[in-house]
């Protein structure tokens, strides 16, 4: 290995193989800095190669060095006494079990090989109105025993486990960070010795377990600054998380579904380019999306990045105006609101809060014409959506924080009573309560989302911050798969049914009105009097009525009619049932109270609503009906 004076070519920044060698680019306000060099397989290192001033540009250090294999060496920087991980590096060496403690100097980089058989792999690029989205945490995923999977927590566990979520209904699968980050830092890290001193002093006073708990904690999200362009090696079953991480992808793409990462960049972070890493991941691992987290980040200017311009960007909020500005033509949209406005209407609604109608059937017509809008009741923070409805309020003690971390604005109810219950009416309320909010999500327009195992009743047991638990309260147990199956049945067989019918997830937002001259609106609300909705502040009931006609299916037929009759109040409620065009009538399709609750009074232009439940009922022909009665 030789040192070779080249032209000074400082990116793109890190360690990259060229003809003959490697070339490596530092950013460092230092003058001594350089390079540190170890064998790859035993750790042991080589040496310690100084930059020169003749090797600098700006801030920005290179140098090539010649004869050097990328296949056997692994490296870091320094800078003074300080050893630093490239926060550029494409990978980093996989040996430290995860959740080990460990400091930024005992992460050391390696070069990875780019060549991968992707075998024509093409992005789905599924628009909006089609997707089902799930959020997934890759450990938690398959990390309890009941997976299954051949090596849980992993990428490949994430991959075994895809059979399940098409069959669940899901299209496209968010995952939370799974780039490199140090989940479990040696040493607390304090910005000043005065916050140091002054965390001593807090612990002095805590009881001698919540002390120790006060040190640092494990960060099981990851919502840290990270090393951006690397996969996380602790998500890996293999020794090189790269190729786990493309097989992955690979394999979702195949089954036609998509994965959207979650990056998220603190106020430490600024320096890196955003768009430059967005389009890392989308030429090197085929990536369909992007959510975008952290304050102040220039999302309108990455969302004018021509190379993202089909690959799917999510943030609380985009200025549609400034982007398309100049826009020739319209695209399809890859632009999406992720905002909690939509999760606190729906969960005030459904635990019967007044004055909520007006902002539920607004959130649910909601779908802007140049950007998409992710819908969700139940995220990673905050409770599942089992423990939304057996708790009120957070059970956090085990995160070491006296129970004051996590948010206290749940907008949760118990039915009747806290935490796990052996009562059977409680059960029940709450088992009716799951399928109401995924009646609601399902039948609301733009993009549904659901957090990981809530379609099958998954419980964190009242801890609605679980950052820091890498066990059994934050990974998905699987047994409650079959404990909870009628839960499950239902998630499926509503997300079926909204693929089934475009009507119920249209690209555009339902305009409330005739405006094809069709005899009847595209989207119309209905109350104790057909086409008269009542919105006063003390009702807490509603008939939505979606036209079909509005719509085809793919024999070019027109879709069906369906009437959602919605009741949050805890007694029967009167609806009307709009008439429908001759030769239709209506059929009941379910009924989250069961339908041995529906009261008949043989009245054909009302039906009684069950307390706090949803009835679906679809159009279909009187020939087909037969004699059936509605």
């Amino acid at each position: 290995m030789t040192e070779k004076r080249l032209p000074l070519r400082p990116y793109p920044l890190g360690a990259h193989c060229e003809e003959g060698g490697i070339r490596f680019s530092f950013v460092s306000e230092k003058e001594k800095c350089g390079i540190v060099l170890y064998e790859r397989e035993t750790g042991k290192r080589l040496r310690r190669i100084p930059f020169s001033k003749e090797e600098k540009i700006g801030d920005i250090y290179c140098k090539f060095l010649e004869g050097l294999d990328g296949d056997s060496i692994s490296y870091q920087f320094y800078e003074e006494d300080r050893i630093a991980a490239d926060p550029y590096a494409r990978g980093f060496l996989s040996d430290h079990a995860y959740g080990r403690a460990r400091q930024e100097s005992g992460l050391r980089a390696v070069l990875l090989k780019t060549d991968f058989e992707w075998e024509g792999d093409k992005r789905p690029g599924l628009a909006y109105e089609d997707c089902v989205c799930s959020c997934i945490h890759v450990r938690g995923f398959t990390r309890h025993p009941s997976s299954g999977v051949s090596c849980g927590g992993t990428f490949l566990g994430v991959t075994e486990k895809l059979p399940y979520l098409k069959e669940s209904g899901f299209t496209t699968i968010e995952l939370q960070p799974c780039y490199e980050f140090i989940e479990l830092s040696a040493e607390p890290s304090y910005e000043t010795s005065a916050e140091r001193l002054e965390a001593k002093k807090e612990q002095a006073f805590l009881p001698r377990k919540e002390a120790s708990a006060a040190g640092p904690r494990l960060n099981y999200w990851g919502y840290k600054k990270g090393f951006y362009y690397a996969p996380k090696a602790g998500y890996a079953a293999s020794k090189n998380p790269c190729v786990e991480f493309k097989n992955m992808v690979k394999a979702f793409h195949k089954n036609n579904m998509e994965i959207v990462m979650q990056f998220y960049f603190p106020k430490d972070a600024e320096g890196m380019d955003i768009s430059e890493i967005l389009r890392f991941w989308v030429l090197e691992y085929h990536v369909d999306g992007f959510h975008l987290m952290g304050e102040n980040l220039p999302v309108n200017q990455i969302a004018k990045d021509p190379a993202l311009s089909d690959t799917k960007l999510w943030y609380y909020a985009f200025d549609a105006d400034e982007i398309y500005r100049g826009r020739t033509r319209e695209k399809q949209k890859n632009l999406a609101v992720y905002q909690d406005d939509y999760m606190y209407i729906m969960r005030r609604f459904l635990k019967g809060d007044e004055n909520m109608l007006e902002s539920v059937i607004h959130q649910m017509r909601c779908n802007p014409r140049r950007m998409g809008r992710i819908h969700y009741i139940t995220n990673y923070y905050g409770f599942t959506l089992a423990d939304m409805v057996s708790y009120d309020r957070k059970h956090n003690e085990a995160n070491g924080e006296g129970n004051r971390d996590g948010s206290n604005y749940n907008c949760s109810w118990n039915c009747g009573e806290e935490g796990s219950t052996r009562r059977k009416k409680v059960k029940e309320l709450r088992l009716k309560q799951m399928k109401n909010a995924i009646c609601l999500l399902l039948f609301s327009q733009s993009v549904p989302l659901l957090f990981m195992g809530d379609e099958f009743g998954n419980s964190q047991k009242g801890n609605n911050n679980p950052y820091c638990q890498d066990n059994a309260v934050a990974w998905l147990n699987w047994n409650d798969l079959e404990k909870n199956r009628e839960l499950y049945d239902f998630w499926r067989k509503m997300t079926a049914l909204r693929k089934a019918h475009p009507i119920l997830h249209p690209g555009e937002e339902l305009k409330g009105m005739d405006y094809l001259a069709l005899g009847y609106p595209d989207l119309s609300y209905h109350g104790k009097s057909a086409w008269k909705p009542q919105l006063e502040g003390y009702n807490r009931h509603i008939g939505i009525m979606y036209c079909g006609r509005y719509e085809k299916l793919p024999d070019s037929m027109d879709d069906d009619f369906f009437y959602l009759a919605v009741n949050m109040y805890w007694e029967y409620q009167k609806l009307a049932m709009p008439k429908l065009p001759k030769g239709l009538q209506w059929k009941l399709v379910c009924v989250t109270a069961g339908e041995d609750q529906m009261k008949d009074e043989g009245e054909e232009t009302h039906r009684r609503i069950p307390p706090r439940s949803i009835a679906v009922f679809q159009s279909i022909s009187v020939e087909a009906a037969g004699k059936q009665v509605v």
